[in-house]
């Protein structure tokens, strides 16, 4: 665990007052593992764009399509 000081709008204060109840620590720390998987949801999606559009990656999984019923399943 790491302690931090930081400043804090007036507004963005009672907020947290308000919404945090005693524990503001448990809710900040909420706030910023919920930004983490966001921003990492917001990668990995970037990545999946880039992806669809780069052809030859896309002629690349075509030529290897035909191993998928090569019948390892069996």
């Amino acid at each position: 665990m790491h302690r931090s000081t930081f400043t804090l709008e007036e507004d963005n204060y009672k907020f947290l007052i308000s919404a945090s109840g005693k524990n503001r620590s448990a809710f900040i720390n909420q706030l910023l593992a919920a930004e983490k998987r966001r921003r990492l949801a917001a990668a990995i999606l970037q990545a999946n764009r880039e992806e669809a559009e780069d052809k030859d990656y896309q002629n690349l999984l075509e030529e290897w399509d035909v191993t998928l019923m090569d019948g390892l399943a069996e």
